[in-house]
């Protein structure tokens, strides 16, 4: 178990506890510092810190379907949105 912690321009603060196997996604403002903190035998421990944009990934063909968007709409295909496919 890590604490991820994201601090950016105007007082964006992002802060979870993110247990092992769990993906967190999140957006925050462009070059956002992000550390990853664990508990050591003192305390917390200061793991790594980086920007944000090292984390950066693909982004989804945007939905166009119901519900606000939630859903991908019929024309929606795996060539167009690969990350439908199961692995």
């Amino acid at each position: 178990m890590v604490i991820f912690r994201c601090c950016g321009s105007d007082q964006f603060f992002l802060e979870r506890v993110v247990f092992p196997f769990e993906i967190l996604a999140f957006a925050c403002p462009p070059l956002s510092e992000v550390k990853i903190w664990t508990h050591g035998l003192y305390g917390p421990e200061l793991l790594e810190t980086f920007v944000s944009e090292a984390l950066l990934a693909d982004q989804p063909a945007p939905f166009t379907g119901t519900a606000g968007g939630m859903f991908p709409s019929a024309s929606t295909t795996l060539e167009t949105a690969p990350w439908l496919k199961a692995s």
